[in-house]
């Protein structure tokens, strides 16, 4: 009888991918757990991006699963399930942005720029993958992407949420700066799952091949997205300590 992806398969000792999968589950579940239940223990103006954090990572934990068991069904990349998964989870955390500095001034426009670029670099992204990424054009949808993805980078380090962020007090502009090497180095590891996953490759040349687009993302997804709730949880505890002192 056909499995499917709600079953429980077994992980065989050498089957990296899916073992990733799987500690990728546990990890967005239980970083989830923590945002949720620590919303209490920080100043009501956090706990939305507190929220948010814990959103992103049950979202993600939800899809990990959903992913390792395809995976483990199939041996196929679950490059569906996983654009899925940032199609939702990568706009919050831009909206992230857009909460830590509202307080000093930032505007609606400013979390649409965020949003709109984020999902210009997703659905390109997607194009490339799973539509092109047999093709050698499928480099072309990668550039697409990538120029959105270096125009959020702008925002985060020279443009409007960098100057919101200085405004907004050190704490604050500590926060954003974490978070935006999280976006410059962090986010960067994308490129390369998406690199090796492509048969197009880097301008046609077949760069990082070999290399397994599928760990290469639950890592990144991993530091990313716990990393980033860990930053605005800290951000909060540190502001508390500050109006207590």
């Amino acid at each position: 009888m056909h499995q499917t992806i709600l079953e429980i398969l077994p992980i065989a000792s050498n089957n990296y991918v899916a073992f990733t999968f799987f500690v990728g589950t546990m990890a967005m579940m239980a970083a989830s757990v923590f945002f949720f239940f620590e919303m209490s223990n920080v100043d009501k103006k956090w706990r939305t991006s507190i929220l948010v954090s814990g959103l992103i990572t049950f979202i993600a934990a939800v899809h990990y699963y959903y992913m390792r068991g395809y995976n483990l069904d199939t041996g196929k990349s679950p490059v569906f399930f996983r654009y899925v998964d940032w199609i939702l989870t990568v706009p919050l955390m831009c909206v992230e942005f857009y909460l830590i500095t509202k307080k000093a001034g930032g505007k609606i426009s400013l979390l649409w720029q965020l949003i709109f670029a984020s999902l210009i670099m997703l659905v390109t992204g997607y194009i490339g993958e799973a539509i092109y990424g047999n093709e050698k054009q499928s480099w072309i949808w990668g550039l697409i992407s990538g120029l959105a993805y270096f125009y959020i980078v702008y925002l985060v380090w020279f443009g409007e949420v960098s100057r919101l962020a200085n405004n907004a007090g050190p704490a604050v502009a500590k926060a954003v700066k974490t978070l935006g090497w999280f976006v410059l180095v962090g986010w960067a590891i994308y490129p390369v799952g998406y690199i090796a996953g492509t048969e197009g490759g880097l301008f046609g040349m077949k760069v990082f091949q070999g290399l397994s687009m599928d760990i290469v993302y639950n890592i990144g997804d991993a530091i990313n997205k716990i990393g980033f709730g860990l930053v605005i949880y800290a951000l909060a505890q540190t502001d508390k300590s500050s109006a207590i002192a």
